[in-house]
């Protein structure tokens, strides 16, 4: 969580032309819907502002306040520990163990993490990409752009106390853990998220099955939804992160 209040914001370009609100001494939110490029102009900022961008989404249209303006919905309570707290193998095998596929996948048994993504673009470049399809193909709803004080992106959901995993995991902080890792494994980049949806650039995706397959026992023990809830076939699901530039995660 933020230590210290919100300090003023000081942007040398403001793609969004100011009006800016700060929300329960959290993030800064922008005044109307973001429009493409806004995320990447602030991301080139992060150096010196030290605020992350992060596109944000709505429960609905009847709820526009929520999460980001709702104090159940973000804060101290969704934060029990600290990203760096944790190892993010011991995290993803604990939750495997939990939540494991069904044993016709045949993959009942936690394999470990997977191999490191090689590059296919630059991180950041990606993320700017990946921002821009987002907002134009109108994704979020109700969606504005936030600025969060945060090192990196993966620290981001923590600042602010995010709880969209809330029914899977109530400690936001080892989220965090496991995207700072893919931040360094696979060229992920935290870009949006919304009550309970979370959006990942991703430079160096498998571009293999094989490799997929394994980077699908990660997404499956960091959000069973994604598969149980969406596809329902765990080699289905692997397939479609081949050469993936955006990871999504819902929870339910």
């Amino acid at each position: 969580m933020s230590a210290t209040p919100l300090a003023p914001l000081d942007l040398v370009d403001d793609p969004t032309g100011g009006g800016w609100d700060a929300s329960l001494d959290l993030l800064w939110i922008s005044a109307g819907p973001p429009r493409p490029g806004w995320w990447s102009a602030l991301r080139a900022q992060h150096g010196r502002t030290g605020l992350w961008p992060l596109l944000l989404g709505s429960l609905d249209e009847g709820s526009p306040e929520r999460p980001w303006r709702d104090g159940d919905d973000l804060g101290a309570d969704h934060v029990r520990s600290a990203p760096g707290d944790h190892y993010p193998g011991a995290l993803l095998g604990a939750w495997w163990a939990q939540y494991q596929p069904d044993d016709e996948s045949g993959a009942s048994t936690w394999p470990g993490l997977a191999r490191r993504g090689e590059l296919q673009a630059d991180p950041d470049e990606r993320a700017a990409e990946a921002a821009d399809l987002v907002v134009i193909e109108d994704w979020l709803r109700a969606p504005r752009l936030g600025l969060i004080p945060a090192g990196r992106g993966a620290d981001a959901l923590t600042t602010a106390g995010w709880s969209g995993p809330l029914n899977f995991e109530n400690d936001i902080a080892k989220i965090s853990t496991v995207l700072r890792n893919w931040e360094d494994r696979f060229g992920v980049r935290v870009i949006g998220a919304s009550f309970a949806t979370l959006y990942l650039s991703v430079a160096a995706p498998p571009v293999d099955e094989e490799h997929a397959l394994e980077v699908a026992a990660e997404h499956y023990a960091f959000c069973p939804d994604n598969v149980d809830q969406g596809c329902g076939s765990f080699e289905d699901y692997a397939k479609q992160l081949v050469d993936a530039p955006l990871w999504t995660f819902w929870w339910d």
